[in-house]
């Protein structure tokens, strides 16, 4: 039961994460987070959907991890960032191919409650701790093998993605940076009552 309540946290969490995720990329014009603003610049030039390249940046960064810690692939991470890309595909498939947002002021409010739902969704998802996105991992590599703290290693795997997209002329505007100094805080709102809330069912169950 235990293993049941991790699992529907995880892909309950990982569900409405994305959701937010795709919630910013459909107001790409006003700037995207750094490896979507990746993704969509690469769906734009090369092809392939955006949780396409969601799941080939995963792969790639899961062997970067392996090299940089010096250890084994950590092939169950893949699995996260299949669901990742999968969902997110889902999402603009369905949901965000019904309408269009053009006034400014409504671009905005989505990137604003966008960034919530991504701290909403991620705070569930974390609790499961089942394996992370290789993102994450990136960044938890780059903290270790460099000896830097998180905001540090956070804003390297940024760059990371930010330098190719720039050149790539992806969706890097303002809302770039509002998600990159927001996304954070917004986990941190929302983690402690889902974190409790684990304990809770944990303990029930």
């Amino acid at each position: 039961m235990k293993l049941l309540i991790r699992a529907l946290f995880f892909i309950f969490g990982l569900a409405i994460m994305t959701f937010g995720v795709c919630m910013t990329i459909k107001v790409a014009e006003i700037g995207v987070g750094a490896w979507d603003a990746l993704n969509v610049s690469l769906t734009e030039k090369v092809g392939l959907s955006v949780g396409k390249w969601v799941m080939i940046d995963g792969a790639v960064l899961v062997i970067v991890v392996s090299l940089l810690l010096k250890k084994r692939p950590d092939l169950l991470s893949l699995l996260t960032i299949i669901i990742i890309g999968s969902l997110v595909d889902f999402w603009l498939g369905t949901v965000f191919e019904l309408f269009e947002v053009n006034q400014l002021i409504g671009k905005i409010g989505m990137l604003l409650i966008g960034i919530l739902i991504i701290g909403f969704g991620a705070s569930i998802y974390i609790q499961a701790k089942f394996p992370q996105s290789p993102i994450d991992n990136f960044m938890l590599a780059i903290k270790e093998r460099f000896h830097v703290n998180l905001m540090v290693a956070k804003t390297i795997g940024e760059i990371t993605a930010l330098i190719p997209a720039f050149f790539l002329n992806g969706p890097i505007s303002y809302g770039t940076i509002v998600i990159t100094f927001t996304v954070g805080p917004a986990i941190q709102l929302f983690f402690p009552f889902f974190e409790k809330l684990m304990v809770r069912l944990q303990a029930k169950y």
